[in-house]
């Protein structure tokens, strides 16, 4: 009987052990997924709903009591200045920031945007009329911006 002195190594590992590898490093991510998955399909609101997505699909007052409190006021200012003047606007920004100095910050931006729609609406000359110190004429500046 003959022996060999060298021993026989397998060159491959085998089928079974690269199934099992591709197997632990798939399995992890499947199923972080799922429970993502599973976790993003719960109705968390608790009210009935047959919708995935019924949080995303909520109606316009849910979204507007989500935007910042400047953006509500300057979009509804530039639409009072589009119905009735800017002067009206104007007074509205000075009234709004006398009541809630947490907008003064804000006041400068709201009333040059202000400024650049009455150019837009009015023309350069008119809307330069309705230029007031509010905001340390910021509206006066929205103007001239527009307008060169």
């Amino acid at each position: 009987m003959k022996h060999t002195t060298t021993p026989r190594t397998r060159r491959g590992r085998g089928p079974a052990r690269r199934i099992g590898r591709t197997f632990a490093l798939v399995l992890p991510v499947v199923l972080v997924l799922s429970g993502t998955l599973a976790v993003a399909r719960v109705n968390w609101s608790g009210a009935p709903s047959n919708s995935v997505l019924a949080a995303a699909s909520g109606d316009v007052s849910t979204r507007a009591s989500s935007r910042a409190p400047q953006e509500v006021l300057r979009d509804r200012l530039l639409l009072e200045l589009q119905e009735k003047d800017p002067g009206t606007a104007l007074t509205h920004l000075q009234q709004a920031v006398n009541n809630r100095p947490s907008l003064a910050k804000h006041c400068v931006a709201i009333a040059r945007a202000l400024g650049r729609a009455a150019v837009r609406v009015y023309g350069a000359s008119r809307a330069q009329s309705y230029a007031r110190p509010v905001c340390d004429t910021s509206f006066a500046s929205g103007v001239a911006t527009q307008h060169s």
